[in-house]
Protein backbone atom coordinates (compact mmCIF):
# COMPACT_ATOMS: atom_id res chain seq x y z
CA UNK A 1 0.00 0.00 0.00
CA UNK A 2 1.40 3.50 -1.05
CA UNK A 3 1.98 6.52 1.26
CA UNK A 4 -0.56 8.82 1.61
CA UNK A 5 0.99 12.46 0.17
CA UNK A 6 2.09 14.56 2.68
CA UNK A 7 -0.85 17.24 3.58
CA UNK A 8 0.34 20.82 4.43
CA UNK A 9 -2.78 22.17 5.00
CA UNK A 10 -2.18 21.55 8.92
CA UNK A 11 0.72 23.43 9.01
CA UNK A 12 -0.12 26.91 11.23
CA UNK A 13 3.55 28.32 9.98
CA UNK A 14 7.29 27.05 9.46
CA UNK A 15 10.43 28.07 10.38
CA UNK A 16 12.10 28.35 6.77
CA UNK A 17 15.57 29.28 7.65
CA UNK A 18 15.78 26.89 10.00
CA UNK A 19 17.31 24.12 7.75
CA UNK A 20 19.70 27.01 5.61
CA UNK A 21 20.87 27.73 9.08
CA UNK A 22 21.21 24.93 11.01
CA UNK A 23 22.24 21.40 10.14
CA UNK A 24 19.22 19.27 11.55
CA UNK A 25 20.10 15.89 13.24
CA UNK A 26 17.05 14.70 14.67
CA UNK A 27 13.49 16.04 15.38
CA UNK A 28 11.08 15.42 18.31
CA UNK A 29 6.96 16.30 18.19
CA UNK A 30 6.02 18.60 21.36
CA UNK A 31 2.74 19.65 21.83
CA UNK A 32 2.36 22.95 23.18
CA UNK A 33 0.73 24.48 26.56
CA UNK A 34 -1.50 27.82 25.07
CA UNK A 35 -4.35 29.73 26.46
CA UNK A 36 -7.83 30.21 24.92
CA UNK A 37 -7.20 33.19 22.37
CA UNK A 38 -3.52 31.84 21.88
CA UNK A 39 -5.56 28.71 19.75
CA UNK A 40 -8.09 31.35 17.93
CA UNK A 41 -5.04 32.81 17.12
CA UNK A 42 -3.50 30.21 15.50
CA UNK A 43 -7.29 28.77 13.87
CA UNK A 44 -7.27 32.17 12.19
CA UNK A 45 -3.44 31.33 10.63
CA UNK A 46 -1.46 33.60 12.51
CA UNK A 47 1.88 32.66 14.19
CA UNK A 48 5.39 33.20 13.64
CA UNK A 49 8.58 30.42 14.55
CA UNK A 50 11.34 32.87 12.71
CA UNK A 51 14.57 33.79 15.63
CA UNK A 52 12.30 31.30 18.41
CA UNK A 53 14.54 28.45 20.13
CA UNK A 54 13.70 26.01 23.06
CA UNK A 55 15.20 25.78 26.12
CA UNK A 56 15.08 24.01 29.61
CA UNK A 57 14.16 25.23 32.72
CA UNK A 58 14.77 22.90 35.42
CA UNK A 59 13.72 19.66 34.03
CA UNK A 60 10.93 21.18 31.35
CA UNK A 61 11.18 22.30 27.95
CA UNK A 62 10.37 25.80 27.09
CA UNK A 63 9.76 27.54 23.76
CA UNK A 64 11.13 31.05 23.58
CA UNK A 65 10.67 33.93 21.34
CA UNK A 66 7.52 32.64 19.23
CA UNK A 67 4.79 35.28 18.51
CA UNK A 68 1.25 34.46 17.87
CA UNK A 69 -0.79 37.35 18.01
CA UNK A 70 -2.89 38.89 19.79
CA UNK A 71 -6.75 37.57 19.34
CA UNK A 72 -8.78 40.27 16.99
CA UNK A 73 -11.50 39.77 19.34
CA UNK A 74 -10.38 39.20 22.78
CA UNK A 75 -11.18 40.96 25.48
CA UNK A 76 -8.64 42.31 28.54
CA UNK A 77 -8.21 38.26 28.72
CA UNK A 78 -6.19 38.55 25.97
CA UNK A 79 -2.66 36.09 25.47
CA UNK A 80 1.07 37.83 25.40
CA UNK A 81 2.46 37.35 22.17
CA UNK A 82 6.10 36.64 23.13
CA UNK A 83 5.33 35.00 26.20
CA UNK A 84 7.15 31.57 26.83
CA UNK A 85 5.49 28.70 26.47
CA UNK A 86 6.09 25.15 27.96
CA UNK A 87 6.27 21.90 25.64
CA UNK A 88 4.61 18.75 26.59
CA UNK A 89 6.71 15.87 25.77
CA UNK A 90 7.44 12.14 27.56
CA UNK A 91 9.50 11.80 29.87
CA UNK A 92 12.03 9.89 28.27
CA UNK A 93 12.25 12.12 25.06
CA UNK A 94 12.72 15.33 27.58
CA UNK A 95 16.05 12.93 29.39
CA UNK A 96 16.81 12.11 25.67
CA UNK A 97 17.23 16.11 24.56
CA UNK A 98 18.27 17.11 27.96
CA UNK A 99 21.55 15.22 27.05
CA UNK A 100 21.68 16.24 23.32
CA UNK A 101 20.98 19.85 23.76
CA UNK A 102 24.21 20.33 26.70
CA UNK A 103 26.26 18.93 24.27
CA UNK A 104 28.72 21.72 22.89
CA UNK A 105 26.93 23.90 19.52
CA UNK A 106 23.52 21.97 19.80
CA UNK A 107 20.57 24.16 20.10
CA UNK A 108 16.46 23.55 19.99
CA UNK A 109 15.23 24.87 17.02
CA UNK A 110 11.50 24.64 16.01
CA UNK A 111 11.02 23.79 12.35
CA UNK A 112 6.68 24.35 12.27
CA UNK A 113 3.87 24.16 13.93
CA UNK A 114 0.89 22.37 12.95
CA UNK A 115 -2.30 20.92 13.92
CA UNK A 116 -2.76 17.15 14.36
CA UNK A 117 -6.01 15.86 16.10
CA UNK A 118 -7.34 19.38 17.07
CA UNK A 119 -4.11 19.78 18.98
CA UNK A 120 -1.13 22.06 18.24
CA UNK A 121 2.22 20.37 18.11
CA UNK A 122 5.51 21.63 17.30
CA UNK A 123 8.18 19.86 15.51
CA UNK A 124 11.87 20.71 17.90
CA UNK A 125 15.21 19.99 15.85
CA UNK A 126 18.38 18.86 17.71
CA UNK A 127 20.14 21.28 15.47
CA UNK A 128 23.87 22.62 14.61
CA UNK A 129 25.08 25.43 13.35
CA UNK A 130 26.02 25.69 9.88
CA UNK A 131 29.41 27.28 9.00
CA UNK A 132 29.49 29.81 5.72
CA UNK A 133 31.37 27.07 3.44
CA UNK A 134 28.08 24.76 4.49
CA UNK A 135 25.74 27.66 3.70
CA UNK A 136 27.52 28.22 0.64
CA UNK A 137 27.25 24.04 -0.42
CA UNK A 138 23.75 24.44 0.56
CA UNK A 139 22.70 27.07 -1.90
CA UNK A 140 24.61 25.43 -4.56
CA UNK A 141 22.95 22.31 -4.04
CA UNK A 142 19.63 23.75 -4.18
CA UNK A 143 20.63 25.98 -7.76
CA UNK A 144 22.07 22.39 -8.93
CA UNK A 145 18.26 20.71 -7.90
CA UNK A 146 16.48 23.45 -9.60
CA UNK A 147 18.54 23.77 -12.95
CA UNK A 148 18.11 20.08 -13.30
CA UNK A 149 14.65 20.74 -12.68
CA UNK A 150 14.70 23.15 -15.83
CA UNK A 151 16.69 20.38 -17.96
CA UNK A 152 14.20 17.84 -17.31
CA UNK A 153 11.69 20.20 -18.31
CA UNK A 154 12.99 21.38 -21.31
CA UNK A 155 14.07 17.78 -22.29
CA UNK A 156 10.45 16.76 -21.91
CA UNK A 157 8.86 19.21 -23.12
CA UNK A 158 10.94 18.93 -26.96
Amino acid sequence: MSKKPEDNSNVITENRKARFNYAIEDTFEAGVMLQGTEVKSLRAGQGQLTDSYAIFRGFELWLLNAHIPEYSHGTYANHEPMRSRKLLLHKHEIHKLKVRSEREGTALIPLKMYWKNGKVKVLIGVAKGKKMHDKRDSIQDRDWAREQHRLLKARNNS
